[in-house]
């Protein structure tokens, strides 16, 4: 949502993750999940530390069983003496056990409604009235098991609703839809209030993208309706690799993110999962959600550019890839100039041949410069105006 331009955040409650907090005022969060063995503690410890570095702020592991919590516990062990004191959270399908045992282990459980309990019909033949209560209510009592050992160790919940892996009892009812991905979530929302507990992030995931999208907006309705404001976590589930999966996760997350929907996301490639984390703050800052780098706006350049543009951007961003928060705009000539850079902070504009003026804002500071003076002007120009210090997260 956006009102005179500026970016608009929907309001969530904060949940707390260890020592990270989501939703609220706080910024977007950058995810990852490993791709290791979880038994492999080195193996699994030295790609969270390889995550971490890149940037990610919390990371999931799978965790199958009883087995993988126990290992988990010591990856977090190994990571703590190693003071990285990243979040970890253990990714449940199939084994409400494990899921009770990690509450115990790490900051943050994700369980999916969709396999949370064994159906009572796994085959999809049709469902009573009552045999659909009768699995609604197994359902929950065992997760309302789980969110008391929650409570008890503080532990964060996200309820992750998958597109591939609805229940049978929500495929029969609703078939396979938006609509059925939201109601997997309601339902367990509305226990969660009961039992007074609002430490939850919600996701709704498909490989679809226009699925995904349609799924999180109509959750975002239906919880506003019932007074839900719980954080979102964004991301396309199996989205691919190279270009086909950041394309995807850019249109997925990035069309949310500009609705002002998401507060912790996932690019989700086949690939190391440190690779994902520079995609995430580059969908995260052409969504203009979460500022950590220097943006550069330019022109294509056409036969009005009087100079190379595309040198003149490569040393601007040797110059000025170290600040934060600061919009540079390059523009080949007057006509892209002012008018297409007035998001920029400071312009440079080829004003003829071998001349550049510059810019701070819409303002023309500085006339007609011999362009081998350009770039210097332009860095004492940010200087002076106190931005070369910049650091804004």
């Amino acid at each position: 949502m956006y009102k005179k331009n500026e970016y608009l955040r929907r309001p969530t409650i904060e949940v707390k993750v260890g020592n990270l907090v989501i939703g609220g005022n706080n910024p977007v969060r950058v995810q990852t999940m490993a791709n290791t063995d979880t038994n492999d503690i080195a193996g699994s410890v030295a790609q969270c530390l390889r995550a971490v570095a890149a940037g990610s702020e919390l990371v999931r592991f799978t965790t199958q069983g009883i087995n993988e919590v126990e290992s988990l516990a010591k990856i977090r062990a190994v990571l703590r003496e190693q003071n990285c004191n990243v979040p970890l959270v253990a990714d449940i399908h199939f084994n409400t056990a494990a899921a009770m045992l990690a509450a115990t282990v790490v900051e943050k459980v994700r369980i999916n409604p969709g396999n949370f309990v064994k159906s009572i019909k796994p085959d999809g033949d049709n469902y009573s009235i009552a045999e659909f209560e009768q699995e609604q209510i197994l359902l929950e009592e065992k997760f309302t098991e789980f969110l008391t050992i929650c409570k008890k160790h503080n532990t964060a919940v996200r309820i992750g609703v998958n597109h591939g892996s609805l229940s049978p009892r929500m495929l029969n009812r609703y078939g396979d839809t938006p609509l059925g991905m939201v109601e997997s979530c309601l339902e367990l929302l509305r226990v969660c209030r009961k039992q007074n507990f609002d430490q939850v992030v919600i996701s709704l995931k498909a490989s679809n993208t226009v699925l995904m999208i349609n799924a999180v907006r109509l959750l975002v309705e239906k919880m506003d309706a019932e007074d839900f404001h719980f954080p979102l976590h964004l991301g396309v589930t199996e989205a691919g690799e190279g270009e086909d999966g950041r394309l995807k996760s850019a249109i997925g997350i990035g069309s949310l993110l500009v609705d002002g929907i998401g507060d912790t996301i996932r690019v989700s490639l086949s690939e190391p999962p440190e690779n994902e984390i520079p995609v995430a703050y580059g969908i995260l800052q052409a969504a203009r959600s979460r500022i950590t780098r220097t943006e550069y706006i330019s022109c294509p350049s056409c036969g009005r550019t009087l100079f190379d543009i595309q040198t003149v951007i490569a040393e601007i961003k040797a110059r000025t890839s170290q600040l934060r928060g600061l919009k540079i705009a390059v523009m080949g000539c007057i006509v892209n100039g002012p008018g297409e850079m007035a998001d920029a902070d400071y312009g440079y504009v080829g004003a003829g041949r071998g001349r550049v003026s510059l810019y701070r804002q819409k303002e023309c500071v500085e006339k007609n410069i011999p362009e081998i003076q350009a770039v210097e002007k332009l860095i004492q120009l940010i200087k002076d105006n106190g931005d070369w210090g910049n650091l804004e997260m």
